[in-house]
């Protein structure tokens, strides 16, 4: 893995509040009203450089970041996925990274799954102002109600899905999935913050054979919330229950490998890269 460049670096994250603080309105402000704002208006690489500008000056933004959305958009240009979800779209950094990447590739939607209703208009309003509002939709609510919504919508094959969401329900939301038939062969899943702060319980999960997962089954399970810091498992003010309705199709074979790189302080981290191969048919 190559070092990383600290002339790019965010300013430092804090040990208190590091999002939901009004930064992210305030980065609309910043963005929308740049002194270059002519040249940045309609043109995603320059929104991203705006955004980029904002979390190196002024405060901490817990984006992607240009180093991991490399290892993501390299996979995009090869793959070229019709349909691709995230989970997660926070200030619309991955959103607008992801999306003009898929057109680029001549994808067709790009689906950002966010819970915050105040974050969801940050994304829609950076999106716009990128010019992707033609393949972009921002679905607002939980994750989970929002992946039954899009798979009710008509979404029957997820060809991509980047995970940046709450931790926890990596693994939940990806059973979901799982149950209603949207993880296909050749569905490619990228899961963020996979090293920081780390995610065991989805990555034993994806790096599990189907007779581990079929075992699995039969025994009692902890909640993945238990395998978190109170930090990130109270993340959005306090520890989610997430539901344990949907047990995932076991029989999934997946291919899983982890990509290492930095997040935007510099601090390391690492992006899960997940293929589907298909189901056991023993």
């Amino acid at each position: 893995m190559s070092e990383f460049d600290q002339k790019k670096a965010y300013v430092a994250e804090g040990e208190g509040t590091f999002f939901d603080d009004g930064r992210e309105e305030e980065l609309v402000e910043f963005v929308t009203n740049h002194p270059n704002r002519n040249e940045i208006k309609g043109s995603p690489s320059k929104v991203l450089a705006a955004i980029d500008e904002y979390g190196r000056t002024k405060k901490y933004l817990m984006n992607v970041g240009e180093d991991k959305g490399k290892i993501v958009t390299d996979i995009i240009r090869e793959r070229k996925p019709d349909t691709m979800v995230e989970l997660g779209g926070y200030c619309g950094y991955s959103t607008i990274l992801f999306s003009s990447t898929l057109r680029e590739s001549d994808g067709k939607r790009y689906l950002s799954l966010e819970r915050s209703p105040k974050f969801a208009k940050v994304i829609e309003t950076l999106v716009k102002f990128a010019g992707l509002d033609d393949v972009v939709r921002v679905v607002v609510g939980p994750s989970n109600d929002g992946i039954k919504k899009i798979h009710q919508e008509g979404v029957k094959t997820i060809d991509m899905m980047f995970l940046d969401h709450y931790k926890p329900a990596y693994t939940t939301d990806l059973k979901l999935c799982e149950h209603l038939g949207l993880i296909k062969k050749g569905t490619v899943l990228a899961a963020d913050n996979c090293i920081s702060p780390g995610n065991p319980p989805y990555l034993e999960y994806v790096r599990s054979t189907v007779e581990e997962k079929r075992l699995k089954l039969t025994q009692d399970s902890k909640a993945d919330t238990d395998a978190f810091g109170s930090r990130h498992a109270a993340q959005y003010g306090e520890v989610e229950q997430l539901s344990t309705e949907a047990k995932g199709n076991p029989d999934i074979i997946y291919k899983s490998r982890m990509v290492n790189s930095f997040e935007p302080s510099g601090y390391p981290d690492g992006v899960e890269i997940t293929e589907c191969l298909g189901e056991s048919d023993k």
